[in-house]
């Protein structure tokens, strides 16, 4: 099964949206800001795992609907 081009895209996004978080918290003065940045860092990483399993459960589907069994 191929990638959809707009997972691609949009995972990518999102992964530099997660690095803008990290470097928000590298350079963060306040705990709102540590926060923030945290959150977006790991919103990012949790997204793009979805994205992942998502890509692979459909590629598993593929796979059993042509071998002909429910799995």
């Amino acid at each position: 099964m191929d990638l959809e081009p707009s997972d691609v895209i949009v995972g990518l996004m999102v992964a530099v949206l997660g690095l803008l978080g990290l470097l928000l918290i590298a350079r963060a003065w306040d705990d709102e800001m540590y926060l923030f940045g945290m959150v977006l860092a790991g919103f990012a990483v949790m997204f793009d795992f979805g994205l992942l399993r998502r890509h692979y459960d459909r590629r598993d589907a593929a796979l059993a609907a042509r071998r002909g069994g429910h799995e």
